[in-house]
C-alpha cells in the first residue's frame, strides 16, 4: 500500500460523516431478502444456524456497529443510532456486547501515517466498507490510489476466508463464522453501490483530476467518495445514491428475485470475485458520475448540476439501483453456496 493510499483512507474514515452508509438499511435487506431466495439448501440451514436469521434481517448489522463509540475514559459503548437505521438495529439489541467485541478487535489494527489536527470517534472498522478508485479507472487494482490492505474488497475476502476454515489475513480480526457471515450480508451489498467503490477527485475548477497520475490529493478539494458534493440545502450525492428506490419496501418483489436467478453462474477462484465484482462497480459508476457538472462552494464543500436534470437523473438511478441490489443479492447467495453447496 502506497504512503499516498494510506493517507487518503485516513482522511476519509476520520472525515467520513457517520451517517454515511453504502445503501441505507432498507437497501442491504433487499439484497439479503434476494440472497435468501437463492441459497441451497444446505447454505440456508447454515446461515441460520450461525445468525439465528436469515441474510434479510442480517444485512444492516455491519453499519449498526457503527454506533459503537468510544468514551471519553476509552471504553466502547453502543450508542442508539439515527432513526433510519434504529428499526433494523433493534433485532440485534441483545446483541451489543458482539458488536462491540467486534469493533475493540477492528478498531486500532491498521496502520496509518500521522495525520494532524484530525481527530473522530471512529477506527478502522469503518475502512472496511469502501474502497475510492478514482472515476477515471476501468477496472480494479490494488496498486490504485483509494484501495489499501484494509478496503472494502480485501474485507469481503477476509470474510470468506474465515468461512472456508482459513484465518483472516491482517489487519483483520474476524473470531467466528457468525462474525464473517456478517460482514459479508452486509460488505457484499456495500459492493454494489457506486460510490462506495469509485470516487470523483477534482481540481479547484470542478474538472476531474487523476490522482494516480498526479500522485498528490488535494484535502480542500476533496469530496469523501460524493459526501461532500451537495445536491441542495440537505442532501449530499452520496446520500441520494444510498437511498431506496421509492417503490420498493425492505423485501425484493419478486420480479428482482427472478432477475437475480437468471444471471450467469459465478466461475473461477472464489477469491477473485471481489476484484470482478468491484470493476463491474466502477464501470456502473462511471455512468453514474457522467453528465454531471462540480462547483466548489468552499473547502471540501461542492454543489453539483445534473445535465438533463435532477429528477431525470435519479429516475435513472433508481433503475441503476435496482440492478445493483439484484447483482449483489446473487453474489451474496454464490458466495455461500460455494462454501455450502
Amino acid at each position: 500500500m502506497s504512503r499516498l493510499a494510506a493517507t487518503f483512507s485516513l482522511l476519509v474514515a476520520l472525515l467520513l460523516p457517520q451517517g454515511a452508509f453504502a445503501w441505507n438499511a432498507t437497501g442491504h435487506q433487499i439484497v439479503g431478502s434476494i440472497a435468501d431466495q437463492l441459497l441451497t439448501v444446505n447454505a440456508s440451514r447454515q446461515v441460520k444456524l450461525l445468525l439465528g436469521v436469515g441474510l434479510r434481517e442480517a444485512g444492516p448489522w455491519l453499519d449498526c456497529v457503527k454506533s459503537v463509540r468510544k468514551q471519553p475514559d476509552g471504553t466502547l459503548s453502543y450508542s442508539p443510532p439515527k432513526e433510519d437505521y434504529d428499526k433494523p438495529c433493534k433485532a440485534f439489541s441483545n446483541d451489543h456486547s458482539a458488536m462491540i467485541d467486534y469493533v475493540g478487535r477492528n478498531w486500532v489494527n491498521c496502520v496509518y501515517p500521522e495525520v494532524p489536527n484530525t481527530s473522530a470517534n471512529t477506527g478502522c472498522h469503518n475502512t472496511y466498507h469502501f474502497d475510492d478508485v478514482a472515476v477515471q479507472r476501468d477496472r480494479f487494482d490494488r496498486n490504485y490510489v483509494g484501495t489499501n490492505d484494509h478496503d472494502l474488497v480485501a474485507a469481503i475476502n477476509a470474510a470468506i476466508a474465515v468461512l472456508l476454515d482459513r484465518p483472516a489475513p491482517p489487519p483483520f480480526d474476524i473470531k467466528s463464522k457468525r462474525e464473517a457471515l456478517f460482514m459479508l450480508a452486509h460488505l457484499v451489498g456495500d459492493l454494489g453501490q457506486p460510490l462506495h467503490v469509485a470516487a470523483p477527485y477534482l481540481g479547484p475548477d470542478g474538472s476531474l483530476v487523476d490522482p494516480d497520475v498526479t500522485h498528490t490529493i488535494d484535502p480542500s478539494t476533496e469530496t469523501a467518495g460524493g459526501n461532500w458534493i451537495k445536491d441542495g440545502a440537505s442532501d449530499n450525492f452520496h446520500s441520494e445514491w444510498d437511498d431506496n428506490p421509492k417503490d420498493l419496501t425492505d423485501t425484493a418483489p419478486q420480479a428482482l428475485v427472478d432477475a437475480a436467478r437468471a444471471l450467469p453462474p459465478q466461475t473461477g477462484a472464489i477469491e477473485d470475485w471481489s476484484v470482478a465484482w468491484a470493476t463491474d462497480t466502477i464501470v456502473v459508476a462511471k455512468k453514474a458520475m457522467a453528465k454531471v457538472k462540480y462547483t466548489q462552494t468552499g473547502p471540501r464543500l461542492w454543489f453539483i448540476d445534473f445535465q438533463d436534470g435532477h429528477d431525470a437523473y435519479f429516475r435513472d438511478a433508481d433503475q441503476t439501483k435496482k440492478d445493483q441490489y439484484v447483482k449483489c443479492g446473487a453474489r451474496l447467495a454464490a458466495i455461500l453456496n460455494k462454501v455450502w453447496p
